[in-house]
C-alpha cells in the first residue's frame, strides 16, 4: 500500500469511527518509516475535516462525530510520541493554549499543541472550556509569547473577541501574539477581531506562529 493509500485509509477509518483500524494503520505508517506529522495532517486531519463538513450539513450526527473523535484519539496515541521524538527544538517561544469558554471539544486544540511541541515551542495546554481570564493569567505567569484560543462552536467565538478586548483593557495587548482557530473560525473573522494569526489546521498554525515570531524579531 502506498503512502497516499495509507493516509486515505486512515482518514476513512477516522471518519467511520473505527478505533481498531485507525490504530492498525497508524502502526503500519510508523513501520513503513513514514513521517508521523504527515500522517496526522494528511490522514487524521482530513478524516476529521470530512466529519466536520458532513456534521455541519446534517449528513451525520453527534454520535458519529464522537466515534470519529475517539478513533482519532486512538490513532494519535500511536503517532504523537514518535512525532514528538522526531521533532526538532528550533523555536524558543512559549505558548498558552486552550479551548475557549463554553466549548468542551479539544481534538483540534490537542493536535495544534502537539505539533507546536514537536516544532520546539514550550506549550502550556490549559484544556477545554477555559475562561479567558485564566488564559491571560497563565500567559502572564509564564511570560508567554502566544495566547492561542480554539473553538468548534460558533456560540463560543465571541469569547475570542472578548479575550483581545480584555488584553487591551489591561494594557497588555502588545505583549502577546494572539492566534485563533477551530471549525467555525475563518481567516477573515480572525482579522476582523484583531487576532494576530489564524490556522486552518495544525500544520498551518505552526507555520503562522513561526512567521509571526520572525516578524517580531524573536530568535
Amino acid at each position: 500500500m502506498s503512502e497516499a493509500q495509507l493516509f486515505e485509509e486512515l482518514a476513512n477509518a477516522v471518519y467511520a469511527g473505527d478505533d481498531a483500524k485507525a490504530v492498525e494503520l497508524s502502526k503500519k505508517i510508523l513501520e513503513a518509516g513514514i513521517e508521523p506529522l504527515k500522517a496526522i495532517n494528511e490522514g487524521l486531519m482530513k478524516g476529521m475535516s470530512r466529519v466536520g463538513d458532513d456534521f455541519s450539513q446534517l449528513k451525520i450526527y453527534l454520535p458519529e462525530v464522537m466515534l470519529a473523535a475517539e478513533a482519532m484519539k486512538s490513532a494519535l496515541a500511536v503517532l504523537e510520541p514518535e512525532a514528538l521524538k522526531r521533532g526538532k527544538a528550533t523555536v524558543k517561544s512559549k505558548v498558552v493554549i486552550a479551548t475557549i469558554t463554553g466549548d468542551i471539544h479539544d481534538i483540534g486544540k490537542n493536535i495544534v499543541a502537539m505539533l507546536m511541541r514537536a516544532n520546539g515551542f514550550e506549550v502550556y495546554d490549559l484544556g477545554r472550556d477555559v475562561p479567558i481570564d485564566e488564559l491571560i493569567k497563565k500567559a502572564e505567569e509564564v511570560k508567554a509569547d502566544f495566547i492561542c484560543a480554539s473553538t468548534l462552536l460558533s456560540t463560543s467565538m465571541p469569547y475570542m473577541e472578548d479575550l483581545i478586548s480584555l488584553l487591551k483593557e489591561r494594557g497588555i495587548r502588545e505583549k502577546y501574539l494572539v492566534m485563533v482557530g477551530g471549525g467555525p473560525v475563518t481567516r477573515e473573522w480572525a482579522a476582523s477581531i484583531g487576532a494576530d494569526g489564524y490556522g486552518d489546521d495544525g500544520d498551518e498554525a505552526v507555520k503562522v506562529a513561526k512567521e509571526l515570531l520572525q516578524r517580531r524579531g524573536a530568535p
